[in-house]
């Protein structure tokens, strides 16, 4: 989208094996701000091809969708607020959420004044869109954002660079085996994110870039 990282996916005294502490570090490496973080700036290093484009563009995208989303959530488990940086409660999911839209919907609306390379808009258009759809179902269900994220991420490198972004595959399954791993969510959950967000940065950015 990043603290200890013996989060809510097992109880605090046991002691994890080698799988979990494989699961936990996994977690990290992929996730969701960490992801999008690199995304916008590999994103935006395309864009930076066309002649009199700043290759920088993903910096300011990668700040509103990812450092200051962030903050919120970090500032939350410092209150108490919340458990862990990964929000393992799914009431406590929705206005991080909420927040993370309207964060990335102002970053949008300022790239888009300053005049932006499309790809950057459409991606953070396609992350507005994912986050919205997360968002609403995480008053029912807890679909898993890390799947949803790793998923879209590859799809939308495979957008922007060919089939050899697909390369990328075997990290999402790698991030969904870790998330139900640690018990963070079910195989169902997983599944569905990792669908939802493929199919949104499928759909969504390809459209608009």
């Amino acid at each position: 989208m990043l603290n200890t990282t013996l989060d809510e996916d097992r109880p605090a005294a046991s002691t994890p094996g080698v799988p979990d502490r494989i699961a936990i570090v996994v977690s990290e490496v992929l996730a969701p701000a960490v992801l999008v973080a690199v995304l916008l700036l590999v994103v935006g290093w395309h864009a930076g091809e066309t002649p009199g484009v700043s290759r920088w563009w993903g910096l300011p995208g990668a700040l509103f969708a990812a450092v200051i989303p962030l903050g919120y959530v970090l500032h939350g488990v410092r209150r108490g607020r919340l458990t862990n940086h990964h929000i393992p409660e799914r009431a406590d999911r929705r206005i991080p959420l909420l927040f993370g839209t309207a964060s990335l919907v102002a970053g949008l609306l300022l790239l888009l004044a300053l005049g932006a390379p499309r790809e950057i808009l459409a991606l953070l258009t396609a992350g507005g869109v994912g986050l919205a759809a997360f968002a609403l179902v995480t008053h029912w269900w807890k679909m898993s954002i890390h799947a949803g994220v790793a998923s879209g991420t590859v799809v939308a490198l495979t957008a922007v660079y060919g089939a050899v972004a697909m390369l990328g595959v075997p990290l999402v399954l790698l991030g969904c085996w870790a998330r139900v791993r640690l018990t963070a969510h079910t195989p169902a959950q997983v599944v569905v994110g990792a669908l939802v967000g493929a199919v949104i940065a499928g759909t969504v950015f390809p459209a608009l870039r």
